[in-house]
């Protein structure tokens, strides 16, 4: 992406002028920006879903090599721009709307309300970015003291992501068991839905003073 694309600040509506035609060219730019968003968001998925925040290194602190680091820096920069570009954009499609209005109240009411109805419509869940990932499975008990208590997971967890195990190819917990059983002190990447919030948390399947490798019971999700 090359440096002021889709900047906002590029052929906006003089004061005075707006038209219908102006607020529809800049909910287009502002879609533009969005789809921009969630195409970077996409590269972090595909990158061990990394998110914004995941540390990119390991637990002795060197660089992670299972990710592409270049690619994540990468997109995380991109998103931060893109997302100042959409907060610009969407004070810009009000500050039209406003100037719509009051340049003819009569004529222009409903072309008004129709233009901020949509601008806002599709506005509507974008400050996700993208909708949460479907949940595999649940966690339906956490011992004290085990390793999964240890990275953080808590009781009705839902997992979207153990490791190599994602929603697309998760058959059975056989699944999540191997790669319990394959990852036995080295570090899997978890992450969960907690009150309608994802969370990346770090497990480290270990022999401790209960029984198997995690300390945690959990079941699959109908679907």
């Amino acid at each position: 992406m090359s440096e002021g694309e889709n900047r906002p600040s590029e052929g906006s509506p003089q004061a005075g002028v707006v038209t219908v035609s102006d607020v529809q060219e800049l909910i287009r730019r502002k879609e533009e920006i969005e789809a921009q968003i969630k195409a970077n968001y996409e590269v972090l998925e595909s990158q061990k879903g990394v998110g914004m925040n995941e540390p990119l290194v390991d637990c002795e602190d060197y660089p992670r090599s299972d990710v592409d680091l270049y690619q994540v820096r990468t997109a995380r920069h991109n998103i931060a721009c893109l997302q100042n570009d959409h907060k610009a954009i969407m004070k810009q499609v009000e500050e039209a709307l406003h100037q719509l209005h009051a340049r003819d109240k009569e004529k222009q009411a409903r072309d008004m309300a129709e233009a901020h109805k949509e601008a806002m419509s599709r506005s509507l869940g974008q400050s996700e970015g993208l909708s949460q990932p479907q949940a595999f499975a649940k966690v339906n008990s956490v011992s004290p003291g085990s390793p999964a208590s240890t990275a953080g997971l808590q009781v009705d967890d839902e997992i979207v992501e153990f490791g190599s195990v994602n929603t697309q190819n998760f058959q059975s917990l056989h699944n999540v068991g191997s790669v319990v059983q394959h990852s036995e002190g080295k570090p899997l990447n978890v992450t969960v839905i907690r009150r309608g919030e994802k969370h990346q948390l770090r497990l480290v399947p270990t022999r401790w003073a209960g029984k198997g490798l995690l300390g945690c019971n959990i079941i699959p999700l109908q679907r």
